[in-house]
Order: structure tokens, then sequence, then C-alpha cells
């Protein structure tokens, strides 16, 4: 990305701690200019790679789409769009809001092949405002009950 508009260059955050930024400081970052989407979105997706494994916390994970919208993303900032502002920002959804085109399952067994056609409100509006889809995050079946442990993905090992 571009030098930062008016004049000073701002520290540029080392690729490791990308994913452990703040949303508003990420969303600066884009803004600025000193920080990419992509950078944004593959930084996340390597630590959800890293730890993944390890917490099982997410049920699905969007890799390619989310390649593919930060790229879109990145090329509004390039172009002086007006940007939302969550513009770049990653998030994770929990697995009982819909989301066009992935599977919802709301941690049921009975749910378990669900793919909404559209957004739920929340979800369309994080979008809108610029936010970037990295997956879906275990819930109880229905969001009913304490903890994260689906009927079709177990506990969420947090630390």
């Amino acid at each position: 990305m571009q030098a930062p508009k008016g004049g000073g260059a701002r520290e540029r955050p080392v690729a490791d701690s990308i994913a452990f930024l703040g949303a508003v400081e990420m969303a600066r970052l884009v803004r600025d200019r000193a920080l990419s989407p992509v950078e944004i979105v593959d930084s996340c997706l390597a630590q959800i790679e890293r730890l993944q494994p390890s917490l099982d916390a997410l049920v699905t994970v969007v890799a390619q789409q989310a390649r593919a919208t930060a790229t879109m993303a990145e090329d509004r900032v390039m172009r002086g769009d007006a940007l939302g502002p969550l513009h770049g920002v990653p998030i994770v959804i929990t697995d009982v809001l819909d989301t066009a085109g992935v599977r919802t399952t709301r941690g049921a067994a009975l749910r378990a092949q669900h793919v909404p056609m559209q957004d739920a409100l929340l979800v369309a509006r994080l979008k809108r405002a610029g936010a970037i889809l990295l997956g879906k995050a275990n819930t109880t079946p229905y969001a009913a009950g304490f903890g994260a442990a689906s009927e079709l993905h177990g506990p969420t090992r947090n630390p």
C-alpha cells in the first residue's frame, strides 16, 4: 500500500502482531493505507491455521472467500472509494447467525447441511460496514446453554 495521506509515515505493524490489532486500529491503518486488507486477512488466517487444531473454535473457515473479499476491499482503498467504518476488518460470526452461501448449523445435527440464501441482518450490516467474514464460531445447539460444545463439532477448548 502507499504511504499515508498527509505526509508523515506511520510505523508499520509487524506481521505476527497484525492479527492481534483491535478493529478500530485495523480500520484506521487500512484507511491510512499503512496496512492492506489482504495483509490483515492473511495474518488472521495464519493464526487460525496455527490455533484451530488445538482450540477447535471455528466450525467453518471461508479462507478463499475472505481473500477474495479482501482483494476487492484493497481495490476500493486504492481507488479512493468511500469506506465503511469496518472496512478491511476481519470478523468471525457465531454459527447461530445466517451467512449467505455459508453453512449455518446453529450447532444442531438437524441443521447440519443448512446453507442460507441471505445474511442475517447483523451480518449484512457488518458486511456493509466493510467487515470481512473469516468463518463461523462453534456454539451450543441453538445457542442454548453455556460454553461452546455443539452436537456436530464437539467442545471448543478456550485457553
